[in-house]
């Protein structure tokens, strides 16, 4: 089919579509939606036109109305109830050791992928250690890298408390990982300039996925550098040829739950 097609039975003309476009390749022709020149070429397929249109007349090449999950208004979120789930989330660095099954992972990752992405690129690939042994090896190499670090940049390790981790390790006590049974990593190929903010928001979608369904997330930042940097993790990774991890998550079964916002520092905004 060309980019998108009208049913001129459903079509209303009120020409959203036209006003939604991102890169303004629709246009109103004899009272029709219709492709500009080169529309083809420069569609990124984002969809907007799709869900925008409140009749479904309009069915783009990459996906149809009948295709696409209606929203739900009565499923929508209040201001007070938005406030106080945003608020309300906690990195959680204490677990349950019962695994989360894959299908619930596979769910929060699906939720977590719909993030933006420059130019609707999608450039972000996921790897679930979902085998909590597995977790625990490969903490052991981050604690390698942590141990090279120590001695080749001692000043920065000190910065980032990696004597204090090396040191818990060493007596029995994962500060790396927190023993969750899970961890899952966001990575993209290393030369794609979209990919680092793309897979930070997936991942700050997945933990926030990962609280309203019930479980706990937090941000393995030491994991993430280990498998930036460290080229013997990266080897067990196993990561596609010049690909890099952008981001890496603890996952799992909370052990505690919470029951007051903590204080924060207030908004600091300057208005012009």
């Amino acid at each position: 089919m060309n980019l998108f097609s009208v049913d001129s039975s459903k079509c209303k003309k009120d020409y959203i579509c036209v006003a939604i476009c991102p890169l303004g390749n629709i246009e109103e022709v004899d009272g029709v939606p219709t492709p500009r020149k080169g529309a083809e070429e420069s569609c990124i397929n984002c969809g907007h036109c799709v869900a925008a249109c409140p009749t479904g007349a309009l069915s783009h090449r990459a996906m149809a109305p009948e295709q696409c999950t209606s929203i739900k208004p009565d499923r929508s979120l209040s201001a007070d109830q938005a406030d106080q789930f945003l608020r309300g989330r906690r990195s959680i660095r204490t677990y349950r050791t019962d695994a989360v099954d894959q299908t619930a992972l596979a769910r929060l990752i699906g939720t977590a992928s719909t993030g933006p992405s420059g130019h609707n690129t999608q450039p972000v690939e996921w790897l679930v250690i979902h085998d909590t042994s597995e977790v625990r090896r490969l903490t052991g190499f981050v604690i390698d890298w942590m141990r090279f670090m120590i001695k080749k940049q001692p000043e920065f390790a000190k910065m980032i408390l990696l004597d204090h981790v090396v040191g818990k390790w060493e007596k029995g006590y994962d500060a790396v990982c927190r023993n969750a049974p899970h961890v899952v990593l966001t990575y993209a190929h290393k030369d794609n300039g979209m990919a680092p903010s793309a897979c930070t928001i997936a991942m700050a979608y997945l933990e926030l996925a990962a609280q309203a369904n019930g479980l706990g997330a937090c941000w393995a930042g030491y994991f993430d550098m280990a498998a930036r940097y460290w080229p013997p993790l990266q080897t067990e990774l196993g990561l596609p040829a010049d690909n890099v991890s952008y981001g890496a998550m603890m996952v799992g079964h909370p052990k505690y739950r919470y029951y007051r916002i903590p204080l924060r520092k207030e908004a600091r905004i300057n208005w012009k």
